[in-house]
């Protein structure tokens, strides 16, 4: 069934799209003390909507009967003016090279070893010795997991950590010869820039399927349930389909820019709205998972909401304004007030509460940030160390 159109009920494969997304509610974010180092903690959940759609996870619920269908589509990609066409050939050559980093992760209930799985998703290698990125719907509930590898080889797999929070998962194999992918740096790619997703789709026989488009945009936010809402997405018009969840979105050195998450759905269908968990985001909570099993989320006890100031006849984006402090953190006695305006985050600029949590979502407890502020118009700095989401 085609992705471009909501799934009809009853359809056995595929999960029914969500509901839209709630309007914009004040969010939470961080404080500190005046050019001293304080304990601090970050946002607890925010609720908003930037993308008026709804989101489906790309996983993949399997048929009764496997199929024989072999899948496997390379189109040429859409580029910005800036960069140079890059012909099918170099695309193939790249996907030719990622493939073997790829792997389809199989879920179901009882025995592993014998019995069928029931739900697919897609996972990419992390590590050599054999830690797996995945999402983290995609081994909800399982009660094995089992990693297919490009070549056919399967290995049962281990579940090392899951982060609800961003959507992601490592999981590990006791498997020689594995290829994992080298990381983009965060601050490689650009809106325009081609984008190469490699995944799994609808549990089909035949190795990863290849798409290509671009990096549509950054830095969005997306609700996928109605109980979880993911920061800091990059959205991407390379086709993403049902069970490509957990799948590697290249750049145009076939380096992993992100972990694919999610279809939008509008009423004009999914075509152009796919999205993924960016590297940045991905390389801190893979490294706290496989170092300690849980993720360090930074914490910090104040809720704000969007802060515009006026030029001429319009109203322009500030930052994110503090409302209100939270619990017991000591904030409220370093000086910072309800009022105050963060526009930055180690330099990096703060246009709302979106980008806030976003670039939040990049720390980890106990790392210390310079949060620059508007204190009654004043602009300041303020340094913090991060505490651990509760």
């Amino acid at each position: 069934m085609s992705d471009r159109t909501a799934p009809r009920d009853g359809d056995p494969r595929v999960a029914p799209p969500l509901p839209p997304l709630p309007p914009e509610q004040p969010g939470r974010a961080p404080v500190a003390r005046r050019r001293n180092v304080l304990p601090a903690a970050l946002v607890g959940g925010v609720l908003g909507a930037i993308l008026t759609v709804a989101a489906l996870f790309a996983t993949d619920v399997l048929p009764p009967q496997e199929t024989s269908t072999i899948s496997t589509s390379t189109t040429l990609p859409s580029v910005s003016p800036a960069q140079a066409s890059l012909p099918s050939m170099a695309i193939a050559a790249i996907a030719d090279k990622a493939i073997p980093s790829i792997v389809t992760v199989e879920v179901g209930k009882g025995n592993g070893r014998t019995a069928l799985a029931s739900a697919s998703g897609s996972g990419v290698v992390y590590t050599a010795d054999g830690f797996i990125l995945t999402n983290n719907h995609v081994l909800k509930d399982a009660g094995f997991v089992r990693a297919v590898l490009s070549d056919g080889r399967i290995y049962q797999a281990t579940v090392v950590g899951t982060d609800p929070v961003t959507d992601l998962a490592v999981i590990s194999i006791d498997a020689p010869d594995l290829t994992p992918l080298q990381l983009a740096n965060p601050s490689s790619y650009h809106i325009g820039d081609l984008a190469i997703a490699i995944g799994n789709p609808l549990g089909l026989h035949g190795g990863p399927s290849v798409t290509s488009g671009i990096i549509s945009a950054i830095d969005r936010r997306l609700q996928v349930t109605a109980d979880e809402t993911l920061f800091g997405l990059l959205q991407t018009d390379a086709p993403i389909t049902r069970g490509s969840s957990g799948g590697a979105l290249l750049d145009a050195n076939g380096r992993l820019v992100g972990i694919t998450t999610a279809i939008g759905l509008s009423d004009v269908g999914a075509e152009g709205l796919g999205f993924a968990v960016p590297v940045g985001i991905v390389q801190g909570v893979a490294n706290d998972l496989i170092r300690d099993g849980v993720v360090h989320h930074a914490f910090i006890g104040v809720q704000v909401e969007p802060a515009f100031k006026d030029i001429g006849r319009a109203q322009v984006p500030e930052g994110a304004r503090i409302v209100a402090f939270e619990g017991t953190t000591g904030i409220q006695d370093t000086g910072t007030q309800v009022g105050d305006i963060i526009t930055a985050i180690d330099g990096t600029s703060v246009i709302g509460v979106a980008d806030l949590i976003a670039l939040l979502r990049t720390r980890r407890a106990g790392q210390t940030v310079t949060l620059s502020l508007l204190h009654d118009g004043i602009p300041i700095e303020v340094d913090a160390v991060l505490g651990q989401r509760p």
